[in-house]
């Protein structure tokens, strides 16, 4: 199967607990299962911190404003859709201050609305045996955007 590359950024989001925010997703073709940040693809003319910041807004409704940068590049190579993905992507940090802040799922296209299966703040402990994590590397990417080892 050939990959196809699109531009694409990701917020990993930090509660005041050090938990992260992962969405998950059911792969409409197939049915597998999928964890990852928030995220998608930069549209023609947008910034890269501009689309994680969009997309944070839309996919959970958490403020925007929180995402800072410089990000994490970090290569991907998944299947989504039938199609496989491949290529850079960037990661930013979103702090929160609140426990568990709550999401909205307003900002969702139709399609999204069906197959956004939930959410979870989860400790970074309990990220690596999650199954269906994307990318597999997310703790070490949590590590490269600096957050402590307190929390992380």
């Amino acid at each position: 199967m050939d990959a196809v590359h699109r531009r694409a950024a990701r917020v990993v989001c930090v509660d005041a607990d050090g938990r992260i925010l992962l969405l998950r997703w059911l792969d409409p073709v197939d049915g597998h299962v999928v964890w990852e940040p928030p995220g998608g693809g930069v549209e023609p003319g947008e910034s890269v911190l501009a689309a994680a910041r969009r997309e944070l807004a839309e996919e959970t409704g958490l403020d925007p404003g929180a995402v800072a940068g410089p990000p994490v590049t970090v290569e991907r190579d998944f299947r989504w859709k039938g199609q496989r993905f491949a290529g850079p992507e960037e990661f930013f940090l979103a702090r929160y201050a609140g426990s568990r802040p709550p999401l909205g799922r307003e900002g969702l296209m139709p399609d999204e609305q069906e197959i956004l299966a939930g959410h979870a703040w989860l400790s970074p402990a309990e990220l690596g045996g999650l199954d269906g994590l994307e990318p597999p590397e997310l703790p070490e990417i949590i590590r490269r955007l600096g957050i402590p080892p307190a929390t992380a």
